[in-house]
């Protein structure tokens, strides 16, 4: 298993409570505007998530993980810039970016050899979920506006989870190693000193 930067995966757990946190705020507002505007903030913090995950940690898609996580920033960022009175065209861009983010978190379950297999798998799964939902959204035109948005803010919370698991496991797993190394240390002092008395 190739080692990744604990900042990184501390950035992971720290983005992925943010995007928690707005997602849970969108569920609760009730004025549309400002629910689309929590959701594009959102999309561009998991944007951002797997751009940053692409770029310090090392796996064979690297690149095209890098590329659709700018690619979500770039799209959510559209869609903030967006006039709201076009909510169908709003909607249809942030599916599309979820869908982005999707394909993202696939690509990185399935090379990212950092990750502990049960974290790739659920990474995987959660892509999975985003493209099916963003698909949903872009091909049944008579799910309503507020639906749609509800249901997108809650995939939005289960990538956040994603985001805080992946981030998680892979510190207690440095905090293991860190342990287990320090505990090889002083069993060497240990034999060492028994060796000396003799």
């Amino acid at each position: 298993m190739k080692k990744s930067p604990k900042w990184v995966r501390a950035a992971q757990i720290i983005l992925g409570a943010l995007a928690i946190l707005l997602a849970i705020v969108a569920l609760t507002t009730s004025g549309p505007t400002s629910v689309l505007i929590l959701i594009a903030i959102v999309l561009v913090i998991t944007g951002f998530e797997k751009t940053i995950t692409g770029l310090f940690i090392a796996h064979n898609l690297r690149f095209f993980t890098i590329g659709l996580g700018v690619l979500t920033i770039s799209l959510a960022g559209l869609a903030l810039t967006y006039p709201v009175s076009a909510a169908r065209v709003l909607l249809l861009i942030l599916g599309f970016s979820l869908m982005v983010d999707g394909f993202s978190r696939i690509a990185d379950g399935l090379t990212n050899k950092s990750d502990k297999r049960l974290v790739r798998g659920f990474t995987i799964a959660v892509g999975i979920l985003a493209i099916i939902i963003s698909v949903g959204i872009n091909i049944i035109p008579f799910w309503g506006k507020l639906f749609i948005i509800k249901l997108i803010a809650v995939d939005l919370i289960i990538i956040g989870i994603q985001m805080i698991t992946t981030g998680t496991v892979n510190v207690e797993a440095g905090k293991k190693k860190i342990k287990e190394k320090i505990k090889k240390i002083f069993q060497g002092h240990g034999q060492s000193g028994k060796r000396n008395s003799k």
